[in-house]
């Protein structure tokens, strides 16, 4: 593994748990669970960053954990897309990225291009997915429901473009980010410690908008190398 993250990777992964244990330490101090998912979370996001199947196996785990400290708030929403949705869509995609590495690297992934059949399919899914889901949280008295909702949009947009090993699933994953910043403000408008939730998705926003940017030179450098 020596050389294969940059020097960048490596101080934005320093750096972004650095942030996320300041944190915790500044607002939390108890909820070491969330600690946990947060520097789980951001590792399995600089593993994908890199097309590597290791960040789909870090995400499941983190999905697991997410979705518990989502049911001690009430977001059921959170709990039904991460739990229901995205780990055994991670566990999917983790099958579709180590079938296709490119030229047998299993540490990186083949980047793929979405077709418009995909692209129908998915927003067609997607449609379902949320209105599906809009009442059944809505039965469930989640709490910000609207928000919920487009969180639950959102993250099977960036689940199922990281199944078809597109580089918009990063992007639609950085916006899942700002939504869930919003969603776990509301939260900490009650209760304090959720701020180091907050912080904990603006560095997931951070790493999410560098995996988009990396798999755009990926997509590049792999098509070049075809040539």
């Amino acid at each position: 593994m020596k050389g294969y993250f940059t020097k960048f990777e490596k101080v934005l992964w320093v750096f972004s748990v650095s942030v996320i244990l300041i944190s915790f330490l500044l607002f939390d101090k108890e909820n070491y669970l969330t600690l946990i998912a947060s520097l789980i979370g951001v590792t399995s996001l600089i593993f994908c960053a890199k097309g590597n199947p290791t960040g789909q196996i870090l995400m499941i785990i983190f999905s697991s954990i997410y979705g518990y400290i989502s049911l001690s708030y009430d977001y059921y929403g959170e709990l039904i897309t991460y739990v229901g949705m995205t780990l055994p869509m991670s566990a999917i995609a983790l099958v579709a990225w180590l079938k296709n590495p490119f030229k047998g690297r299993k540490s990186e992934v083949e980047v793929d291009k979405i077709n418009k059949k995909d692209a129908v399919i998915m927003w067609v899914l997607t449609v379902i997915v949320t209105v599906i889901l809009y009442f059944v949280l809505k039965y469930f008295g989640t709490a910000n429901l609207l928000i919920s909702t487009v969180s639950v949009t959102t993250s099977f947009l960036a689940v199922y473009l990281s199944y078809k090993r597109s580089p918009y699933f990063a992007l639609a994953y950085a916006f899942n980010d700002v939504v869930l910043i919003i969603l776990w403000g509301l939260a900490a408008m009650d209760d304090i410690s959720y701020l180091s939730v907050i912080i904990c998705f603006t560095v997931f926003l951070i790493n999410d908008l560098y995996s988009f940017s990396n798999w755009i030179k990926m997509q590049k450098r792999q098509s070049e190398s075809y040539k």
